[in-house]
Parts: C-alpha cells; structure tokens; sequence
C-alpha cells in the first residue's frame, strides 16, 4: 500500500481537499495531511468537497511533525510556503511540490468564496487524478 502525505501551511484547505481526492482515486493508497500551523478544517473546503460526493467533515488538522517518522512513498507541497518550511522527510522516496492558490484568501459573498474553493478542487482533481492515473495503482 501506498503512503502520501499532503502540505500545506493550515491544513485546512488545500491539503484537505488533496487528501480526500487521492483517498478517492486510489483507495489501496494511505493518505495523510498536514500543515506547518494546522488550522481548523475550512467550511467551504467541506463544502466544495461535498459537491462532488467526497465528505472530509470528519478530517482532522495536523501539524507536519506528527508524521516525521513514517516511510512516505509521496509527500506533496501544495504551497510555496510549506514547502520553504517543511521538515526533511529523510524516508520518504519522492518530495514534490505543486502550488495552488490559497482559497482562504477569497472575499466575497459566501458564494463568491465557495466558488473560488471550488476552482481550486477543480485544479487539485485534475492533477493528483493524473498523478494517481500515473502513479498509483488502483487494482
């Protein structure tokens, strides 16, 4: 079984959703996440998630030094800031970064938030579908 983990600097938004779309598309696959100042899990990001029948309600925040010890097989960065402060993952067998931006950072209405959240998991689908496609087998 394949172990991932997922950055970010909150872990509330951008992590999470990457959590649950690689727990989607590959469900031989442990995937964890975590943040560099884990923060309470984003309503909108639950939200976004929840349109497209993923529920990460129940996920939880984590700070990145809980996982230090575990042989990874991935560890992402999906922002520029955590992947500047990191820890060294000295076991894992791959470190790679893709950034996104930042959803908690939208203003607005709700709707005009929840949409810009949206076009984010829009973008996390689309690559760590790819990546699972490339990399993770699903059988």
């Amino acid at each position: 079984m394949n172990k991932i983990l997922v950055l970010c600097t909150g872990n509330s938004c951008r992590s999470q959703m990457a959590e649950g779309l690689l727990s989607y598309f590959s469900t031989n696959t442990k995937v964890y996440s975590a943040g560099t100042k884990p923060e309470k899990v984003n309503p909108f990001a639950i939200k976004a998630m929840a349109e497209m029948g993923i529920d990460i309600s129940k996920n939880t925040s984590n700070h990145v030094d809980e996982y230090t010890d575990i042989d990874f097989d991935y560890v992402f960065t999906v922002c520029d800031n955590a992947k500047e402060i990191c820890p060294i993952y000295p076991k894992a067998k791959q470190m790679i970064h893709h950034s996104f931006i930042d959803p908690a950072e939208a203003t607005g209405t709700e709707r005009e938030q929840l949409e810009v959240y949206v076009e984010v998991r829009n973008q996390l689908r689309d690559y760590f579908k790819s990546f699972a496609e490339k990399n993770l087998a699903n059988k």
